[in-house]
């Protein structure tokens, strides 16, 4: 931060000189955001943000979110809740936010009349400003009905605001569905090479980039190129550093209370047209769908972190916000099921031209930092990366190679297994084939094959194989580690098909969720080989995931708090439907070494 002295002088010779000084900066700051409103309330929800520096020196920074409630008293005469459609907030340093309006009192004529608008994308394009949003339900009678991706002008960064009075990109049907719509999502804009480009999509469809017209208000159907397979991404951000392009994209739920598990990852290219690969160098379009974790839970209250936007501070900084669920207050008061998304602020590090937030150690919840949100000022953010979990010396009475034709007496049935489900031998491995049965909710006729796990913290990881081919689109078989309390308190980390992808999940099942509350949630992690190594690591009541391809690069993802009783177990699973195949190559248990 500018030292005192430096802070006068600077603030005098902007006097001398005519000019705004440096506005004066915060120090730090504590997480959620929370802007304040008229009677002591605050905002405690605003999701998808979107945020810019001023484009006209105006000085300030501004936020767009998308159209919820802002509490759960904000109601109107006859006690209906009151949604914001894209309220607009305004700071000077990225730490105390002022409410400043709605962008719209009403809708646009081509939206249908009760539609949300969702997921501002805020940009500055041929000389004003531009607000994208999705449009999750349009007019039949001018688009044909769908969803579709809309934009309204300024001529400053608070309006007011005019709609163009139709789609930028228009309901289409996807790939798999010509008689359907796809779900046309969570817009955002960059400007690379002299072109303008739009990206949007969700889990129905894909995602998707085309270019825009120079004035922004059109896009060319034309020029549409799919950057990332259906039924694994949505909420893009791109950003621009070191001749990459960067797609930050979320996965899986957004709202699902205190089992929210949407979390952040990566992909880069050279072109904005892609492919956008991974780390490991996997591409978003792989049917083994690729993504580099950028931000997940990680053990404290907050989950579902997603939905992010990127930026820099004039300090060269790059920061992130986005918004997450409180898992001890997830809900609109008097609202249950309707999950509260404040917005976050952290700062993004790199690590070998790989972007995480706060150095790995993901959303912070003390007092962190300020960012420094005006030209003169500097942040006193310092990266300090987290290390990965460490594996001690392996338990061999909690371990087993699968080496032998019988199962260990160590191991028990919870509902024993018989005729062509039956475990069996073959290749030094244990042969599961998938079951047409569940481990889910009400559902629980899956068989759960488990032994003792050890008191304290371990490390528990298998090898698994699980032989859904690429013919095979919707077949939502799973095959993997569970860390058992009972049918319906228990953690999974299993490789599964989900349509035509096959990813990685890291779920929770919880026994004493309330009436009309979530009792399951889940979370993703890297992708599958042909060969899954999934590793589970247990601190007190944390438990983290990771998986390889390789047994050796480790891809790290979140972290699900739960308690599991004194008595859980380690355990295998293969189930979701019949006519498939795992085969686990051992299991193996250590001591956790460190940190």
């Amino acid at each position: 931060m500018a030292s005192p002295l430096l802070a006068s002088w600077l603030a005098l010779s902007a006097l001398l000189l005519g000019v705004p000084a440096p506005a004066a900066a915060a120090e730090t700051y504590s997480n959620p955001l929370t802007p304040p409103l008229t009677g002591g309330a605050v905002v405690e929800s605003c999701a998808d943000p979107s945020v810019m520096y001023g484009a006209e020196g105006e000085g300030r920074w501004y936020m767009y979110c998308t159209t919820d409630p802002f509490h759960g008293a904000d109601r109107d005469a006859s006690g209906n809740l009151i949604f914001h459609l894209i309220p607009m907030f305004s700071s000077t340093d990225l730490v105390n936010w002022a409410y400043e309006g709605d962008a719209f009192t009403s809708r646009p004529a081509w939206l249908a009349p009760n539609a949300g608008m969702w997921a501002p994308e805020i940009s500055y394009l041929d000389g004003s400003y531009h607000l994208y949003y999705t449009a999750p339900d349009t007019d039949p009678a001018v688009t044909g009905g769908g969803s579709a991706i809309g934009v309204a002008t300024a001529p400053t960064p608070l309006g007011p605001w005019t709609d163009s009075g139709d789609p930028v990109v228009d309901p289409a049907p996807p790939a798999c569905c010509p008689n359907d719509k796809r779900w046309t999502f969570d817009p955002d804009v960059i400007t690379f090479g002299g072109k303008s480009y739009i990206y949007y999509g969700s889990y129905f469809g894909g995602l998707s980039v085309r270019e825009l017209t120079a004035d922004g208000l059109e896009s060319l159907p034309e020029t549409q190129v799919e950057v990332a397979i259906p039924n694994r991404y949505e909420g893009t951000e791109l950003a621009i550093r070191d001749g990459y392009l960067y797609l930050f994209a979320s996965a899986t739920n957004c709202c699902n209370g205190d089992l929210t598990g949407y979390s952040v990852f990566v992909g880069r290219s050279t072109s904005p047209t892609g492919p956008f690969v991974d780390r490991e160098g996997v591409s978003f379009l792989d049917q083994r769908v690729g993504g580099t974790p950028v931000i997940s839970m990680n053990g404290n209250r907050w989950v579902g972190t997603g939905h992010n936007t990127v930026f820099t501070d004039f300090a060269g900084q790059w920061w992130t916000i986005y918004h997450a669920v409180d898992r001890h207050d997830p809900y609109f008061a008097d609202a249950v099921g309707f999950t509260k998304r404040p917005a976050m602020l952290d700062p993004l590090d790199w690590v070998d031209g790989w972007p995480t937030v706060r150095g790995g150690h993901w959303a912070s919840d003390e007092p962190m930092p300020a960012p420094a949100a005006q030209p003169g000022q500097s942040t006193a953010y310092v990266p300090a990366f987290a290390p990965p979990d460490q594996v001690g010396d392996r338990i061999g009475w909690a371990s087993d190679e699968f080496n032998s034709r019988v199962l260990h007496p160590r191991w028990e049935w919870v509902r024993p297994r018989s005729g062509s489900d039956s475990a069996s031998f073959g290749g030094r491995a244990l042969v599961l084939p998938t079951q047409a049965a569940d481990l889910h909710g009400g559902s629980n006729n899956a068989s759960v094959l488990l032994t003792d796990a050890p008191d304290g913290d371990y490390v528990v990881e298998t090898r698994v194989q699980l032989d859904v081919t690429a013919s095979h689109c919707c077949a939502f078989v799973q095959a993997g580690l569970v860390v058992y309390g009972g049918d319906d308190r228990y953690l999974k980390l299993v490789h599964v098909s989900i349509f035509e992808t096959r990813q990685t999940e890291f779920a929770k099942e919880r026994d004493d969720a309330p009436p009309g509350f979530p009792f399951y949630g889940n979370t993703v992690v890297g992708p599958p080989g042909d060969w899954t190594w999934l590793r589970i690591v247990r601190r007190g009541d944390s438990y983290r995931a990771y998986t390889s391809t390789d047994g050796e690069t480790w891809i790290r993802g979140g972290v699900w708090t739960h308690d599991l009783g004194a008595d859980a177990s380690i355990g295998l699973v293969s189930m979701g439907g019949a006519g498939f195949t795992a085969r686990f190559d051992y299991v193996r248990t250590f001591e956790l070494a460190g940190p």
